[in-house]
């Protein structure tokens, strides 16, 4: 399996408001608290209080989407965890008051063998927000759900209906191959060194490329293909070579944790960041992380981008030839891999 044979599918959930419904600024953390109640409900049998020593986790669609589970025998630290398959991608910053009648809408990006779990997460939006969500606990009726590939394509067509066929789950394919490229965050971007987030002006083109790097790697082991052979060492190597120039902006967010019972702080860097330099080796993983976020708290959209092309061509024999040049000479280098002590690659 190369980076590119990763499952990854895009979901717009379309919903119409029953009463009045409050969302916060940015409304990723409470859909996914109430997408995680609904699920737990629906998908847990022993109904323990935590996954921890359930005798069951290894077959429940509720710890593989919501707390997978990592390998006893895995190196990385016991304080990570394993990534999870999906990213909630919330509605505009913004706070806004939902009105009955008005239309509510957002995406889910569903990754790998999650997508094998299609109606269940579909079930389980639709009873978070029929039972309430936001301020006041304003519930919504789901309406429809769209496939987002290279076309939108009806997957459902109201609460009733069955999941439909649509087409392989697979990003569209890369599509240039150039020296240089524009990310235009617009969710914030939390990487962190030592437990502190970056500000626009400590973040630097390896730290970003690398946590892009290992998000994927991650992805393949626990929820594609298996294990990426790459040379991690080479990687950064190259990485480090690349230049910056930054329109990044830091955007506070505050959210309230009911797992640990306090406010949290997690802004984030917004805006525009162009890359220059030997891009070829990265273009998939810049690629990839249109659907996978990077940084801290990606289930809930956070470290969400676009990938721009500036002065780039389509892909050409050639260039193809040589961005696959630039990717094969970080593969194959088993033991070079990402460090297996990296922490949570979330």
């Amino acid at each position: 399996m190369t980076l590119l044979d990763l499952p990854l599918a895009r979901y717009r959930l379309e919903f119409a408001v029953e009463t009045p419904l409050g969302l916060p600024d940015y409304a990723g953390s409470a859909l996914r608290g109430a997408f995680g109640g609904a699920l737990r409900a629906a998908a847990c049998m022993t109904k323990q209080k935590t996954c921890a020593g359930c005798p069951l986790i290894a077959t429940c669609p509720y710890a593989a989407l919501f707390e997978t589970p990592l390998p006893a025998d895995h190196g990385m630290l016991k304080t990570a965890r394993a990534p999870s398959p999906y990213v909630i991608e919330p509605p505009p910053w913004g706070g806004r008051q939902y009105a009955p009648g008005e239309a509510l809408s957002f995406h889910v990006v569903l990754v790998g063998r999650a997508l094998e779990h299609l109606p269940l997460v579909l079930w389980a939006f639709q009873r978070a927000l029929a039972r309430g969500v936001g301020a006041g606990d304003g519930r919504a009726r789901l309406e429809r759900v769209l496939h987002e590939g290279e076309e939108a394509t009806l997957v459902l067509a109201g609460p009733e209906d069955a999941v439909r066929e649509h087409p392989n789950a697979v990003p569209p394919g890369l599509t240039f191959c150039g020296n240089e490229v524009r990310l235009e965050f617009h969710t914030p971007l939390r990487l962190q060194e030592e437990g502190r987030a970056l500000g626009p002006q400590e973040l630097a083109p390896r730290t970003f490329l690398m946590a892009l790097v290992r998000r994927a790697a991650f992805m393949h082991e626990f929820h594609g293909g298996g294990r990426l052979d790459l040379d991690f060492k080479e990687l950064a190597r190259q990485a480090a070579a690349i230049e910056g120039e930054k329109r990044l902006a830091w955007r506070d967010w505050t959210r309230y944790s009911s797992r640990q019972q306090r406010k949290m702080q997690l802004g984030g860097v917004v805006g525009q960041w162009i890359l220059r330099g030997e891009l070829a080796p990265f273009l998939p993983f810049l690629h990839l992380g249109q659907w996978l976020h990077v940084g801290k708290e990606t289930t809930f959209g956070l470290g969400g981008y676009a990938l721009i092309a500036e002065g780039a061509q389509d892909i050409t024999a050639p260039s193809r030839a040589s961005c696959e040049r630039g990717l094969q000479a970080v593969v194959g280098k088993g033991e070079n891999r990402i460090p297996r002590s990296a922490r949570s690659p979330e």
